[in-house]
C-alpha cells in the first residue's frame, strides 16, 4: 500500500472555488510539476467553456464541464474527485462519483452533512474500496506529489513548513487547520511530513484515524507517525488496539486537544461537529491516558509535542531508520502576474519555426510530407490529426462547392465589385457577405434538422410533419433544375465516396430515406449538395468517435458553413481574377431589368 496521491495524481474539482483551484495550481508549479494536476472543473451553472488560472507566470485553461459524467468520459485518468460543492450538494455529488466510478479518493470539504447521509455515503464508499476524506475537511497532502485543497495554507506556508518534498512522519489529524501547525512543528523539529491527511472535523467521516495509520504503516516512505486526534468519538481506541495487537508496528506519537474540558462544569463543544465528548472514555485526557498506557508516544501537554517528535525523529536518525532528506529545488511563484488579453490553441509562432498543432510548418507543408489541405484544416479547425479517407473527403467537398457559376448572388457581387476598380480583398469580401441564410446555410441547417430527427428516432414520415409544424422548408431537399431523372452528379460522388471509405453512414441512409418520401411528391425534391455536405459532416464525425454534444456545438459554431466559405472562395477569387485580366468596365446594370414604379411623394 502506498500514499494516496504521487506526482501523477490527477483530478477533477467540482465547484469552480477559484481560490483553492489557484492554491492548487501554485503549489503544482512550486514542486515542479510540469503540467498542472486538477484537468476539468465541474461547474452546473456555469457557461464557460474553461477558466484561465495561473500557473507559475503563465496562464492556463482547465476545461469546465457541467456535469461530473462528462468530466470523467474527457478525463478517465483522473482517480480523484476534490468537492468543493455546500453541504446541500456535496452529499450528491459523491454518490454521483461513487455510480460513476473510477474515483480512488474522494475529498468533501463541506460541513454539516446530515449524518445519516454522512454515514450512507461512506458505507457505500467502503463497499467499493474509495476513500473519502472528510466530510469538514481541508484535505490531503502527499509533498512533493500533489495536494488537494487550501490544505497546507499560502504557499508561503508550504514552503517554510518544507511540503515541497517528502519527509518522514505520517500525519493524521481532524483539524485543517491543525495539520498546517503541525507541519510547520515537523519542519523545525524534525524533517517535515511524508503524508498529511486531514481526516475532517464532523462525527461521521469517510476515512477515520485507522484506516490511514495501516496505509501509512505499509508506506516506506512514513518512517514514523503523528497522531492528533481530539475530543468526541471513539477512533482513538481503534489505533490503540492496532497498536497491542502489533499492525502498527512504527514509532506512534499522539495527542488529543480538548483536555481542558475537564474545568468546565458543563458539556462544550470544541469547534467540530464531532469534538463534544458523550461518555467519560470520548474525553481527551481519557483518551490520551489510554493510549499512553499501552506505550504511544504521549505528551504531557500539546506544549511538550515538538519536544516529543524532536527526540523519536533523533533516536529514528541515529539508529539508520532514517536518512538525510535531500532537500530538493522548488519553483517561486512570481510576484506580479497578469492575465493575457488574447488566447490561441491552434498554432504557436514563439519559437524557431510556427507549429500548426503542435506539428511544424515544414512537417506539414511540402508533398513528400504526406499532408494535403484536408489534414491542414483538421489540425488547424479541430486541433486533431484525422485519418487519410476524411481529409480526403473534407478536400472532396471544397472542390465541390468551389464554384457554380457567375450568376449565383456571391460571384455576381465579387464580379460587381472587381469591376468598380476594387482590390482583390475587397471584391472577395463582397461576395463573401452574401453567404448566410440563403445561400450556403443550407448545410448547417441540414446537419441541424437531419441529426435531429435521427437523434429523436422520428421516421422519416413523422420527420417531415414536425418540420410542416415548424413551417420551415427542410434544408438540404430540393433543386431547381435537378431530378430523379437528372441526378447532380456531385451529389451522386459523395454518395459514392463515402459509401466507399466513410465506416458508417447511418445519417446519410436516413436522409436518403426522407427523399423517397419528398420526392414521391415532386421529383425534384432530391437531397442536393448543401444537405449532403452537411448529413456526411455529421456521419464523418460519429465516424471519428465524437459525442453528439461535440458534434452538436460544432454544428452550432458555423463549422460547416465554414466548408461553404472556404471552398467558394477559390471560385470568387477566381471570377475576380476573371474581370480583372479581361479588363472589363464599371459595370452598370440595365434600365429593361428594374421594373420601374415611381409615384410622386405624398406630401404632409
Amino acid at each position: 500500500m502506498n500514499a494516496l496521491f504521487n506526482k501523477d495524481t490527477q483530478a477533477i474539482f467540482w465547484n469552480n472555488n477559484m481560490p483553492a483551484i489557484q492554491r492548487m495550481l501554485d503549489y503544482d508549479f512550486t514542486i515542479q510539476k510540469a503540467k498542472p494536476s486538477i484537468v476539468a472543473i465541474v461547474a452546473p451553472t456555469s457557461n464557460n467553456k474553461f477558466e484561465k488560472l495561473f500557473y507559475g507566470g503563465d496562464e492556463v485553461m482547465i476545461p469546465v464541464f457541467t456535469t461530473l459524467q462528462h468530466a470523467r468520459d474527457a478525463f478517465k485518468q483522473a482517480d480523484v474527485l476534490v468537492n468543493f460543492g455546500s453541504f446541500r450538494r456535496a452529499y450528491d455529488v459523491s454518490m454521483k462519483a461513487l455510480q460513476i466510478g473510477g474515483f480512488k479518493t474522494i475529498m468533501v470539504t463541506a460541513e454539516g452533512i446530515p449524518e445519516r447521509l454522512a454515514r450512507r455515503m461512506n458505507f457505500e464508499a467502503r463497499k467499493i474500496g474509495v476513500t473519502i476524506i472528510g466530510p469538514a475537511t481541508a484535505g490531503a497532502i502527499t509533498p512533493g506529489a500533489f495536494r488537494t485543497g487550501n490544505i497546507g495554507g499560502t504557499i508561503d506556508n508550504v514552503i517554510n513548513s518544507k511540503l515541497t518534498r517528502a519527509g518522514s512522519c505520517g500525519l493524521v489529524t481532524r483539524s485543517g487547520g491543525l495539520i498546517n501547525e503541525l507541519a510547520n512543528i515537523l519542519a523545525i523539529n524534525a524533517d517535515g511530513v511524508a503524508e498529511g491527511v486531514a481526516i475532517g472535523g464532523d462525527r461521521y467521516v469517510g476515512s477515520v484515524f485507522i484506516d490511514h495509520l495501516l496505509r501509512m504503516e505499509a508506506n516506506p516512505q512514513v518512517k514514523y507517525m503523528v497522531l492528533l486526534g481530539e475530543v468526541g468519538g471513539v477512533e482513538e481506541y481503534k489505533v490503540i488496539e492496532a497498536v497491542k495487537s502489533g499492525k502498527i508496528k512504527k514509532p506512534l506519537i499522539a495527542w488529543c486537544i480538548g483536555t481542558i474540558a475537564k474545568h468546565f462544569s458543563s458539556g462544550v463543544q470544541f469547534g467540530h461537529a464531532g469534538a463534544s465528548a458523550n461518555a467519560e472514555q470520548e474525553t481527551a485526557a481519557a483518551k490520551n491516558q489510554a493510549m499512553r498506557a499501552i506505550g504511544i508516544h504521549v505528551p504531557n501537554t500539546f506544549n511538550d509535542l515538538p519536544l516529543m517528535i524532536h527526540e523519536v525523529y533523533t533516536r529514528l536518525k541515529n539508529d539508520g531508520s532514517i536518512v538525510e532528506v535531500e532537500e530538493m529545488p522548488y519553483n517561486i511563484i512570481p510576484e506580479t502576474r497578469k492575465s493575457k488579453s488574447f488566447i490561441c490553441t491552434i498554432s504557436d509562432d514563439r519559437g524557431e519555426e510556427a507549429m500548426y498543432a503542435g506539428y511544424p510548418i515544414s512537417s506539414v507543408a511540402t508533398p513528400d510530407t504526406g499532408f494535403n489541405i484536408g489534414d491542414v484544416i483538421s489540425l488547424l479547425w479541430f486541433k486533431k490529426r484525422y485519418p487519410r479517407w476524411a481529409t480526403n473527403f473534407i478536400e472532396t467537398v471544397l472542390k465541390t462547392v468551389a464554384d457554380h457559376g457567375p450568376a449565383v448572388s456571391g460571384a455576381l457581387n465579387a464580379k460587381v465589385t472587381a469591376r468598380a476598380g476594387k482590390s482583390v480583398v475587397e471584391s472577395l469580401v463582397t461576395g463573401l457577405l452574401t453567404i448566410g441564410p440563403r445561400f450556403g446555410g443550407a448545410i448547417d441547417g441540414a446537419a441541424k434538422y437531419f441529426k435531429y430527427a435521427h437523434d429523436q428516432e422520428l421516421s422519416p414520415q413523422e420527420f417531415l410533419q414536425y418540420m410542416k409544424e415548424q413551417k420551415i422548408t427542410i434544408p438540404g431537399i430540393g433543386h431547381r433544375i435537378k431530378s430523379l431523372r437528372n441526378p447532380d452528379k456531385r451529389v451522386e460522388g459523395l454518395k459514392q465516396f463515402a459509401n466507399e471509405f466513410f465506416p458508417q453512414t447511418a445519417l446519410l441512409d436516413y436522409a436518403l430515406e426522407v427523399e423517397q418520401l419528398t420526392t414521391s411528391k415532386k421529383d425534384n425534391l432530391i437531397l442536393n449538395v448543401d444537405g449532403t455536405v452537411g448529413i456526411l459532416m455529421v456521419d464523418m464525425w460519429r465516424s471519428l468517435g465524437y459525442n453528439e454534444e461535440e458534434i452538436n456545438t460544432l454544428i452550432e459554431t458555423g463549422v460547416m458553413n465554414s466548408f461553404f466559405i472556404l471552398g467558394r472562395t477559390i471560385g470568387f477569387i477566381g471570377h475576380i481574377l476573371d474581370e480583372k485580366r479581361l479588363q472589363m468596365p464599371m459595370y452598370r446594370h440595365p434600365y429593361s431589368d428594374i421594373l420601374y414604379d415611381v409615384a410622386t411623394a405624398e406630401q404632409i
